[in-house]
């Protein structure tokens, strides 16, 4: 019997993954936004979105325009309801600024939910509000006296004098330039960037010139989106990593409206994945082995004493992946029938003989509530099997089954490739794709 047994409600909304916000700080030409585009070109499997915080500027009435001079534009603009919105998966409109009449612009751009949102600008870290949505807290630092800011900032005024004068004061008046740092410049970042400094986690010294500082961010920001909170809980839960590839066949495999061929095609290429994943887990030895080229080679070897047991019918679909992988594996069988809303009652079993001295992959494509994963490891553990040797393989996964089964096996592994929303009154899995073996064996 499945563990899922109905496809979701269309109706239902899809599980909400919360972003992985970064916050980008530093003074002006620190390096920011360099820093910010080499992280968002090694995030290739991720959806990632700049949100500047220039696009947030005052924008000035006609009646303030008159006075443009005594408004200091570098002050820390309220970002939050734009982020609390991002933060929440919602879209939202990012103004656009024209620096040269100091006012917003109608052009305003649509950002969607992503994976990662990057706040960059020199006041980000400031306002306690913005700084508690962030995940990573960046400040770029280039070590340099604030004499040799002053000409980073200088090539900024001059930037701006081509749209028009900074801060509304034409440039080419005598006097403007020192006017401007003394005025606005200086004091803001001694008032409120260089401030925000000690909110960091990170200072990456040298800006963009930090290739070993990104790596290491980056690598961090990776591990932290392919780890579900359940994970941190439960140090036998392993889910795979995921890519735009796995993302884009779980769409496939998910949808109403797939046919028949392209699920089992896509499922047949995620369940390979998983498998191939679950092997990973096996206990090994190193062997030194002579190349075609007389060279010595170091290596491995996994332990050769496996079998499979599926959970019928479902478990039955991931039979081949395991086949193809591990060339001559005995495959065992389990039937569980459901007793009302949480009973199980064992139907059929067929075993290895010898599968007390075996290390074990249960297949089922489905964890929903985990009561038949239980009744089937319990099983196992009736014939002899360390609980250490079973490895749980499938593609989706309810958290309600995940606690059921890490609670009481706490030894056993666990290895999927999508952690799901929930279950719904009917013990589906939400989102869910449908009854599995209906769809896969055509016989819905």
């Amino acid at each position: 019997m499945d563990s899922e047994s109905a496809a979701a409600p269309a109706a239902r909304a899809p599980p909400f993954k919360q972003p992985f916000v970064i916050g980008v700080a530093g003074g002006t030409a620190s390096g920011k936004t360099t820093v910010c585009n080499m992280i968002i070109s090694q995030m290739h499997h991720e959806r990632v979105v700049l949100v500047n915080q220039d696009s947030f500027y005052h924008s000035l009435s006609d009646e303030k325009l008159q006075k443009v001079h005594e408004y200091n534009f570098d002050h820390p603009e309220l970002l939050l309801s734009c982020m609390e919105k991002l933060k929440l998966g919602r879209e939202v409109s990012i103004p656009g600024y024209d620096f040269k009449s100091h006012r917003s612009t109608e052009a305003a751009c649509k950002v969607n939910p992503s994976d990662v949102i990057i706040l960059e600008g020199i006041l980000v870290l400031h306002d306690p509000r913005v700084r508690d949505l962030m995940n990573m807290k960046i400040f770029v630092d280039t070590g340099l006296l604030w004499s040799l800011s002053l000409c980073h900032s200088y090539s900024r005024i001059l930037i701006y004098d081509l749209r028009g004068g900074f801060n509304g004061i034409p440039l080419k008046e005598a006097g403007t330039f020192k006017v401007c740092l003394n005025k606005f410049v200086k004091p803001s970042f001694d008032e409120f960037i260089l401030p925000s400094k000690k909110f960091a986690d990170v200072i990456i010294p040298r800006g963009g010139d930090n290739d070993v500082a990104i790596d290491l961010i980056v690598q961090h920001i990776h591990t932290k989106l392919g780890q579900h909170d359940l994970c941190k809980i439960y140090a036998n839960l392993f889910v795979i990593t995921s890519t735009f590839q796995i993302r884009g066949m779980h769409t496939l495999i998910r949808d109403v409206r797939t046919t028949k061929h392209d699920f089992v095609f896509y499922a047949d290429r995620l369940i390979r994945m998983v498998v191939e994943h679950g092997l990973g887990h096996l206990p090994f030895s190193e062997k030194q082995i002579t190349t075609p080229t007389g060279s010595v080679y170091t290596g491995v070897v996994f332990h050769r004493r496996l079998c499979g047991v599926s959970i019928i019918r479902s478990g039955e679909s991931m039979e081949n992946a395991l086949r193809a992988c591990c060339k001559g594996i005995k495959i065992g069988k389990i039937l569980i029938h459901g007793e009302g809303n949480s009973g199980r009652q064992l139907i059929y079993e067929k075993l290895p003989a010898d599968i007390s001295s075996r290390h074990v992959f249960l297949l089922d494509p489905v964890l929903a509530s985990g009561n038949s994963a239980v009744k089937a490891i319990t099983l196992l553990l009736s014939k002899g099997v360390a609980e250490a040797n079973i490895i749980f393989l499938n593609l989706i996964a309810a958290p309600q089954g995940i606690h059921a089964v890490c609670k009481r096996f706490p030894k056993m592994k666990i290895v999927t490739s999508e952690i799901d929303a929930s279950l719904d009154e009917n013990a589906r899995v939400i989102p869910g794709m449908g009854e599995f073996g209906d769809r896969y064996f055509g016989t819905d």
